[in-house]
């Protein structure tokens, strides 16, 4: 993994790594990834200013946004500082080159291995996403497969590999599969206690350097909070 460069003039995002191509960020939970209608924190505007006050840039600061975490999931994103960048890393990301792993905390005991595939349909109106089990209308193939870190009387903790990429689709998979994410209420988690911070986080990220082809890993701790704490890593 390449070294991990610090600096005092953060903002309230974790800076994993920077060059003058790419940033690379452990996005918190409950931030956007981009801004909406809500005029909640994002992080693409935060990233701006970090960079601007940074480097003290005169006018707009280009950045771009090459992929997404949903707002309710933390861990590890990249982001372009160019637009060659942003072409090169989209390009991975569709050829599937941009290895994603996840960490998951879900309801019940999960076997130790398994490859999930469902179809997932999306409802623009509402957001919300549809897992079946075979191919219906325009529902699209998802895969995942995961492996079991930990387990108590209650709860499993998974590290998921993603195959494809669709909206939701760790919660939805692991959901049909009776395993819905910790404080996932809107897939299905039964607990009663509002405001838990949902249980997902992307942490690792691998994918080539857009100018100089390396190979770079990443890869963000678990923070002590909840439900990151509730196993002893």
């Amino acid at each position: 993994m390449p070294a991990q460069k610090s600096t005092n003039t953060k903002p309230n995002i974790p800076i994993i790594y920077e060059d003058n191509h790419l940033l690379v960020i452990d996005k918190p939970a409950g931030v956007l990834s981009q801004e909406d209608n809500t005029g909640a924190p994002d992080v693409l505007t935060l990233c701006k200013r970090y960079i601007k006050k940074k480097y003290n840039k005169p006018g707009d600061v280009w950045l771009g946004l090459v992929h997404r975490l949903d707002r309710p999931v933390s861990g590890l994103m990249v982001l372009a500082r160019t637009s060659k960048a942003a072409s090169r890393l989209s390009e991975q990301i569709r050829n599937n080159k941009v290895d994603k792993t996840y960490w998951a905390l879900v309801e019940g005991m999960t076997p130790m291995e398994k490859t999930l595939v469902h179809f997932l349909e999306k409802d623009k109106r509402s957001n919300h996403v549809t897992a079946y089990k075979s191919k219906k209308g325009r529902a699209k193939e998802s895969r995942l497969s995961f492996k079991t870190l930990k387990q108590s009387a209650h709860y499993s903790l998974v590290e998921v590999d993603l195959q494809t990429g669709r909206p939701h689709q760790i919660r939805v998979q692991m959901a049909k599969e009776g395993h819905p994410l910790w404080g996932d209420y809107r897939y299905g988690e039964t607990g009663n206690k509002k405001g838990k911070d949902l249980g997902l986080r992307a942490v690792k990220l691998a994918f080539d350097h857009p100018t100089t082809k390396k190979r770079m890993f990443f890869e963000a701790k678990a923070p002590n909070l909840q439900p990151w704490n509730f196993f002893d890593y």
